[in-house]
């Protein structure tokens, strides 16, 4: 196996991250939820996000926290989400970047919780 070297890569870790986590039972609700039809322009912008954060091309646009906000999710997700991209990560990749991939997903999965459970927590405060 070869490591993750280009966009061409990375398209065939997000499709095949994306293909497990329509058929999970834990993610695939609420991505379906959000997501109606066409996934394309998810994919597109996965594509973007994961080609700025490995390599620093520039292109990705988005604040990707404010989206999931609103979602029904829990640590127990994100755990989900984890297991699943290394598992994508690990089926088609190894090396340097493959294991960089899994490091920063490990954080923004941290990062993320951290600020989700704050964002929760400011909307309970009754002024």
């Amino acid at each position: 196996m070869k490591d993750i070297a280009d966009l061409i890569s990375i398209q065939v870790l997000v499709d095949d991250f994306y293909t497990e986590v329509r058929k999970d039972a834990m993610l695939g609700p609420v991505f379906s939820a959000v997501i109606k039809g066409d996934w394309q322009p998810h994919l597109r912008q996965m594509y973007d996000f994961w080609n700025a954060a490995l390599f620093g091309v520039p292109g990705f646009r988005g604040n990707p926290f404010i989206k999931h906000v609103p979602l029904p999710i829990s640590a127990s997700h994100f755990n989900r989400w984890l297991e699943l991209f290394s598992q994508a990560i690990d089926r088609h990749f190894e090396g340097e970047v493959a294991e960089d991939a899994k490091k920063r997903a490990g954080l923004m999965a941290v990062m993320f919780q951290t600020k989700l459970q704050a964002a929760r927590d400011v909307s309970k405060i009754v002024f």
